[in-house]
């Protein structure tokens, strides 16, 4: 009994590692039931909907998985021979026969060799065209969704869903699934080759199996929680660059650097505590896995020499040292995939969190629509009315209340009224950013609901108080990549807003660079810039959002001059709190607290002495006593 001590000791230890990490593996799991942690998506789940973005190369998969059979040959054979061989160069032997054995290990070697290039390169192919399909959806679904549901979503997350969160997935089809599928493959083929080479020594390497996969389960419990953790850490360092690294201006205006670094901080230490974390997680499964192996092997001595020093037959199997030399390499080539496993599940877990992530954006269902049998409007005459129409961005508070009004095409009207009064929810709604409650929105006499949104957005062109320019050049911001439009034509409608007595004094004119958000352009250059880039694409309905709130005096009159041009072009919307910009509308409609108070042309309301009236001397006072 005492020769048998040392496996014992080993027992031993192994089984003091699995009480230990079992223990854990239950405390961590009702410790999870009482924070009421909830896994959001099953792995099966994620693994069917991730499957449809394979589909499409399910032939390229099934190329790789034949060429990954001829490439673990090497990996079940070439113990078999140098097993052979250890066993035959013991004795005489014709040098032509060990010749024929070198020949054939290399053989196999350069055709796994040739097999492992050929696979690596076709799952990069395929990998890579997976990745810019899963961006492609998540961003053209979150192009879908309503102004309302863009707001309540930070713009960092959704940056890290977008860019991050895929490179994870794209790792996942090139190289996790195919790896495990291999190493698999290759446990099960050592398997196969040992028990045909010695069944016993097999059964006492299956002994050390069980505890394999239990160490495989607790770390599978405790990698999709570090990850998922990880994830969120990043998102959110990812949320707070996006929004402080935009308002950075305000942060140096302010002095508060201090403060926004210590912020950045401690979202870092978040980051890297969740990091940690998950390096702890991986760096004590692998080494129990590098345990179970070296333990393993010890066996194998133990009893191999056992066998060659005492003629020892182990059920009824003769242990000899080509026996021993194989099942040494085995050993190996079955524990080293077990050991690779433990790195890929860590990475699969990483996929599955990150295509967690991926999913719950492409769950978001838009709340705004095309209705069933829509329809695509070719042209639009510019006829909208409203009938009492109600509408609350949060229930029972009522932003809209009743509000019904008519605009003949080729109208100018205006909305004027105090700030919260509907005045930008009316434009909002016209173009179906958000769908009413109640009531009802005709344009041309026909339900906005039963026109597609594309078609109907397409006919409006919007000039907002907060101009948006993108990053490159004044030519790729006014045709909005827009094909067939010459120069000659965008110059053409820089003239007709004016737009063109800043851009000819540039040194690049139309090729001009632009930084981002424009932020090398005054105000009223860059609302110039938007009329150019609205006349353009030919609508017809214009929407001027306070277009005049923030331009000085200068600048101002020459959008008044081009306003007037564009009233030709068709209806005209205007919000304005300067109403010297509304004077000279068709109709004035006077709003307060969502609802319609007073209107009619500018002379009509000033003889009726309400609301407009006293808004209009309240302006008119105002700019008296300032050029006094």
């Amino acid at each position: 009994m005492p020769e048998y001590l040392p496996i014992l000791i080993v027992g031993a230890v192994i089984g003091v590692f699995a009480i230990v990490f079992l223990a854990a593996f239950l405390l961590e799991k009702d410790k999870k039931k009482t924070m009421g942690f909830e896994r959001n998506v099953a792995d099966g789940e994620i693994i069917r909907r991730l499957l449809r973005y394979a589909k499409p190369y399910k032939g390229q998969f099934f190329l790789v998985l034949l060429v990954m059979l001829f490439s673990i040959a090497y990996d079940v054979v070439s113990p078999l021979l140098i097993g052979k061989i250890e066993d035959m160069i013991k004795d005489s032997f014709p040098l032509s026969e060990l010749l024929s054995y070198v020949i054939v290990y290399a053989g196999i070697l350069i055709v796994s060799l040739i097999c492992t290039y050929a696979q690596a390169m076709l799952l990069q192919k395929v990998g890579q065209k997976i990745l810019s399909q899963i961006r492609m959806d998540t961003f053209t679904h979150i192009e879908k969704l309503s102004h309302e549901q863009l707001n309540n979503i930070p713009v960092g997350k959704l940056v890290t869903r977008v860019s991050n969160d895929p490179n994870s997935i794209s790792f996942l089809f090139t190289n996790v699934l195919v790896t495990m599928a291999k190493n698999t493959l290759v446990i099960f083929g050592v398997l196969a080759a040992m028990l045909s080479l010695n069944y016993a020594l097999t059964l006492m390497v299956l002994c050390f199996v069980p505890f394999v996969v239990l160490f495989t389960i607790i770390f599978r419990k405790f990698s999709r929680k570090v990850h998922r953790r990880v994830n969120d850490a990043t998102t959110a360092i990812n949320t707070y660059l996006s929004e402080n690294l935009s308002g950075i201006k305000i942060t140096q205006s302010f002095n508060r650097e201090d403060r926004k670094m210590e912020e950045f901080r401690i979202k870092s230490a978040e980051l890297r505590k969740a990091k940690n974390a998950r390096m702890l997680v991986f760096g004590i499964f692998r080494p129990m896995v590098y345990m179970l192996y070296i333990s393993t092997v010890l066996c194998l001595f133990f009893f191999g020499a056992k066998g060659k020093i005492q003629d020892l037959h182990w059920f009824g199997q003769t242990i000899t040292s080509g026996v021993v030399v194989s099942f040494y390499m085995y050993l190996n080539k079955f524990f080293n995939p077990i050991q690779t496993l433990a790195e890929q599940f860590d990475m699969l877990q990483k996929s599955f969190a990150s295509a967690e992530k991926i999913f719950s954006i492409l769950d978001i269902v838009p709340e705004v629509v095309d209705e069933p049998g829509a329809v695509e409007l070719d042209e639009i005459k510019g006829e909208i009315e409203f009938r009492d129409v109600w509408f609350a961005y949060k229930p029972d508070e009522w932003v809209l209340k009743g509000v019904s009004f008519h605009v003949l095409p080729g109208q100018t009207v205006a909305f004027v009224g105090a700030t919260g009064s509907g005045k930008t929810t009316i434009l909002s709604l016209i173009c179906r950013n958000y769908d009413i409650q109640k009531g009802q929105i005709l344009i041309d006499g026909r339900d906005i609901k039963s026109i597609q949104i594309a078609s109907l957005r397409r006919h409006f062109g919007q000039m907002l108080q907060d101009v948006f320019l993108f990053s490159g050049d004044i030519r790729s911001n006014l045709i909005l990549r827009m094909d067939g439009v010459s120069d000659e034509e965008i110059m053409k409608a820089c003239k007709y807003v004016n737009a063109d007595s800043f851009i000819n004094r540039l040194e690049k004119r139309l090729d001009e660079p632009v930084r981002e958000r424009g932020n090398n352009f005054s105000s009223g250059q860059r609302q110039l810039l938007s009329f150019a880039r609205t006349i353009l694409h030919k609508p017809s309905v214009i929407i001027l959002d306070e277009a005049t709130a923030n331009i000085d005096t200068e600048t101002e009159l020459l959008i008044q001059d081009s306003l007037e041009r564009i009233k030709t072009i068709g209806t005209m919307l205007i919000v304005a709190h300067r109403l010297s910009t509304v004077q000279h509308a068709d109709n004035i409609i006077v709003l307060s607290h969502g609802e319609i108070k007073e209107q009619g042309n500018h002379q009509d309301l000033l003889a009726q002495k309400g609301m407009y009236y006293r808004l209009y001397t309240l302006q008119f006072n105002k700019q008296a006593l300032l050029k006094a």
